[in-house]
């Protein structure tokens, strides 16, 4: 296995790749939820491809996970066999769609941190882990391009959607600073040159959306307070309500299979 060929600690590697794994999961669950439901038929079928797309890169992150883990776990069974206080999605992915605009905002603000991390992955020192980021960076370059522009559209547009976006933006600000926070984990996979520090990114981040908020008419927040806990398995009760919709044929049938 590549991952076994880097000196990492083993646990460590583990957490980043489920905390990656995690974001794309949660994340590709609650833009699935609106299949279905979008405001246009063009809107449907694109928010279905995204979450596709995003679960589509969990397999492959908790898949690696599960081998490094050595175990026995695959992606299946850490997708569907952990419990809430394993889970290490940040809050920002747990966050109810709301409206359209609000599901809009998470998604550019997360797909703005998604593309920077990425791409800074591609050159990662685990062949296997650049591997992943390599296929899932072209996806995110494009999730980036067409949150962006609807942000856009919609903050630039009527005094109605105007207003719907700066609500959104002020929900959402405070659950993207987690995105930055180092911990233990973050700093040994640093060390090794598997991951950036996620301080690192910040400047990028910023740059991206300060851009597209500034063409969208829309105002960042002032405020500095950071909601956190989702990376170290803290989690808000919005993950139980996902988990229990998720994991249901699972839970109920352990290791039905079709």
């Amino acid at each position: 296995m590549a991952s076994a060929e880097i000196a990492v600690d083993r646990a460590a590697l583990f957490e980043f790749l489920t905390r990656m794994g995690d974001n794309t999961l949660i994340l590709g669950h609650r833009v699935s939820e609106w299949c279905g439901h979008a405001p246009v038929l063009e809107e449907d079928i694109a928010l279905a491809n995204t979450a596709l797309d995003l679960i589509g890169q969990t397999q492959l992150w908790l898949g690696l996970a599960g081998e490094v883990e050595g175990k026995g776990r695959n992606a299946d069974a850490l997708a569907f066999l952990r419990d809430a206080a394993a889970f290490r999605n940040c809050l920002l992915v747990e966050r109810p769609n709301g409206d359209f605009g609000q599901t809009l905002m998470r998604q550019f603000l997360f797909d703005a941190w998604h593309h920077v991390m990425l791409t800074a992955l591609t050159k990662s020192a685990d062949p296997r882990v650049a591997e992943i980021a390599a296929k899932a960076v072209k996806e995110a370059a494009y999730h980036l391009e067409r949150s962006s522009d609807l942000v856009i559209r919609l903050g630039d547009g009527t005094d109605e959607s105007h207003a719907r976006m700066q609500r959104a933006l002020d929900d959402m600000w405070s659950y993207v600073g987690e995105l930055f926070i180092a911990d233990d984990a973050d700093r040994v996979v640093a060390e090794a040159g598997i991951a950036p520090d996620p301080a690192s990114l910040k400047p990028e981040w910023e740059a991206i959306v300060s851009e597209v908020l500034r063409e969208a008419t829309l105002k960042a927040p002032t405020s500095a307070y950071v909601h956190k806990g989702g990376r170290r398995g803290v989690h808000t009760e919005h993950l139980g309500y996902i988990l229990a919709d998720m994991q249901f044929l699972q839970r109920a049938y352990p290791g039905a299979t079709w």
